[in-house]
């Protein structure tokens, strides 16, 4: 199939099936005219590359991990994609870590807003000076 029908089946659009070619991701064939060509097993792994996005992963840790599917039988490589996943997991527990610390700080700031405006709108209107 070519790229367009591939977008069309996996709802990925034609730049980002370029770019998951571009990592070594996706493979093509070409024709004659260098049109892409693709499998039907291109929908699919396309599927597994979006899950695997979705996941937080960047495209070079996918890089990583997709040759456990495409060698399942290979206990070198599981182990490989099994410590990429797990350092993945670690990276993204340190910034939801970060991110908890910085709402933290945010709520600090917001009820000390809040009782500024408290402050101000119990205070007396300000006396204007006609002219």
């Amino acid at each position: 199939m070519r790229i367009g029908e591939l977008s069309k089946r996996t709802g990925v659009s034609p730049r980002s099936l370029r770019y998951y070619e571009e990592q070594g991701l996706l493979t093509s064939s070409r024709s004659g005219a260098g049109q892409r060509h693709y499998s039907d097993a291109a929908v699919q792994r396309v599927s597994l590359i979006r899950q695997l996005f979705d996941a937080g992963m960047s495209s070079s840790v996918i890089a990583t991990v997709l040759p456990c599917v495409d060698v399942p039988g290979d206990l070198g490589v599981a182990e490989e994609t099994f410590t990429a996943m797990m350092r993945e997991r670690d990276r993204i527990d340190a910034d939801i870590a970060h991110l908890i610390e910085t709402r933290d700080a945010l709520d600090v700031l917001i009820r000390g807003n809040r009782r500024h405006r408290a402050e101000l709108s119990t205070a007396p209107e300000p006396v204007t000076r006609s002219a």
